[in-house]
C-alpha cells in the first residue's frame, strides 16, 4: 500500500504542498518604527532649538517682543502673556502709554499753513480734486493713500440712531459724503460691543458732542481747529475750545511733529496690525493712511514705524494714529475699496471721519445729547 502511493505521482503531489512566499512584515514594521522616532527626536530637537533661540537669543527676543506688542493691539491682548509674561506685558503696556505721553511734550512750531499762496508761482494754480486715492505698501503691508486737499471738509460724524453704533458706509451715505474712514476708540467689552460709546471726547463742529471726563481733564485727541490745522496731543476740553478745534476725537500717539518721526525703530512701533492713521503736510493737504491686516498672503499689517515712513515720504510735518485693527475701513463712492480684517465684517462704531463737498451742510445731530456716560451699556444691542 505504502509502495504503491509512493510510486502513484497524483499521490505525491497531493501530499508535498507548493511552496509560495510569505510577506515578511516585521522588517517593514521596524522600519517604519524607525522613521518614526527618528521624525519625533529631529520634531524635538527643532523645538528646542527654536525655543532656545526665542527665548534665549537677541534675535529671537525682538520677534517674540514684537508678537507680544502685536497682540496687545487686539482682541487677544492677554495672550501675550504667553511670550512675555503677565508682569512684563503690563509693564510693555505702561511703556507704551509713558512714550505716548512723551511724544506729546515736543512742541509744535505750527509749521502748517493752509492756503498759503504760493510766492514763486507764475500762474493760479490749477484746483485739486476733492480726494485722492493711491495704493501703498510695504514688505509685510498693503493699503490706501486717501489724499483731502481741503482739511476743512472733513467732519467728524456719529450714529445716526442712539444706542448703537453705525457703519462708516452707512454714515457716508445717510449723510451724503465722498468718503468716509473710522476715527476714534470706543468701549469694546469683550470686543463684542454696539460701537455706542466712545471713549474720551468727541468734538463736530465746533462743540462737544461727547466728553467723559470733566472739563479740566486731559486727553489724547486727534482733531482740526478752525483755520484747517490738524491738532494732536494732550489737551483738556476747555483748551480745545479755547484754541478753535472743530472736529475730535481720542486717540494716540501723535508719532510725526515739525516734520520728525518721533518713533525710532520697528520695535517701538507697537506690533504688526491693522492701521488707520492721519497727517498733515504743510500746505494743509491732509493724509490718512488705511493698512490691510491680519489677512497672510495678501496683508499682514503694519507698525507705526512703517507707516511714519510712508508719511514722511509724502511730506508729512504731523501724523497721529487713529483706531485700527478690525475697525479699519475705507468708504468712497458708497463703496468699501480697503480689505477690512474683521471676520463679522465692517464693525459698527461710534465715529467716523467723512469727506464733504459742502461740509457747512452736513446734518450731524448729537446722540450723546442728556445721556449720561457711566450709564451707557455699550454690550447692549
Amino acid at each position: 500500500m505504502s509502495a504503491n502511493l509512493s510510486s502513484n505521482p497524483k499521490a505525491r503531489t497531493a501530499a508535498v504542498p507548493k511552496k509560495t512566499r510569505s510577506p515578511r512584515p516585521k522588517k517593514r514594521t521596524s522600519a517604519l518604527l524607525t522613521l518614526f522616532f527618528y521624525t519625533i527626536f529631529a520634531l524635538f530637537f527643532m523645538g528646542m532649538f527654536t525655543s532656545l533661540w526665542f527665548f534665549l537669543t537677541e534675535s529671537g527676543t525682538n520677534i517674540r517682543y514684537m508678537m507680544a506688542d502685536t497682540l496687545i493691539t487686539t482682541q487677544h491682548r492677554h495672550w501675550a502673556k504667553y511670550l512675555i509674561g503677565e508682569d512684563e506685558l503690563q509693564k510693555r503696556v505702561d511703556r507704551y502709554w509713558k512714550q505716548f505721553d512723551a511724544y506729546t511734550a515736543v512742541q509744535d512750531q505750527h509749521l502748517v499753513q493752509v492756503g498759503k499762496p504760493q510766492e514763486t508761482a507764475v500762474k493760479a494754480p490749477e484746483k485739486k480734486p476733492l480726494i485722492e486715492i493711491e495704493p501703498i505698501e510695504g514688505s509685510n503691508f498693503k493699503g490706501k493713500l486717501l489724499i483731502v486737499n481741503d482739511p476743512k471738509s472733513l467732519r467728524i460724524a456719529v450714529p445716526g440712531t442712539a444706542g448703537k453704533g453705525e457703519k462708516v458706509s452707512s454714515m457716508v451715505k445717510r449723510l451724503g459724503a465722498a468718503a468716509g474712514v473710522n476715527a476714534g476708540g470706543f468701549v469694546d467689552p469683550e470686543w463684542m460691543g454696539n460701537g455706542f460709546q466712545p471713549t474720551g471726547i468727541v468734538m463736530s463742529g465746533g462743540k462737544i458732542f461727547y466728553n467723559d471726563g470733566g472739563m479740566n481733564t486731559p486727553n489724547h485727541i486727534v482733531g482740526i481747529d478752525k483755520d484747517g490745522r490738524l491738532i494732536a496731543g494732550k489737551y483738556k476740553p476747555s483748551e480745545l475750545l479755547q484754541m478753535g478745534v472743530q472736529e475730535a476725537v481720542t486717540f494716540a500717539p501723535r508719532f510725526i511733529v515739525n516734520g520728525v518721526g518721533q518713533i525710532k525703530n520697528q520695535a517701538d512701533g507697537w506690533g504688526i496690525a491693522p492701521r488707520t492713521c492721519i497727517a498733515q503736510k504743510e500746505d494743509g493737504t491732509i493724509m490718512f493712511a488705511i493698512i490691510d491686516g491680519r489677512q497672510p498672503g495678501y496683508s499682514i499689517g503694519a507698525t507705526l514705524f512703517d507707516i511714519q515712513k510712508v508719511f514722511l515720504e509724502h511730506g508729512a510735518v504731523t501724523a497721529a494714529n487713529l483706531d485700527g485693527g478690525s475697525s479699519t475701513v475705507l468708504v468712497h463712492n458708497n463703496e468699501i475699496i480697503n480689505r477690512p480684517s474683521s471676520e463679522y465684517g465692517e464693525r459698527y462704531l461710534p465715529t467716523a471721519w467723512l469727506v464733504f463737498e459742502h461740509p457747512e451742510t452736513a446734518n450731524i445731530r448729537n446722540i450723546w445729547e442728556g445721556l449720561d456716560p457711566s450709564k451707557i451699556d455699550p454690550s447692549k444691542w
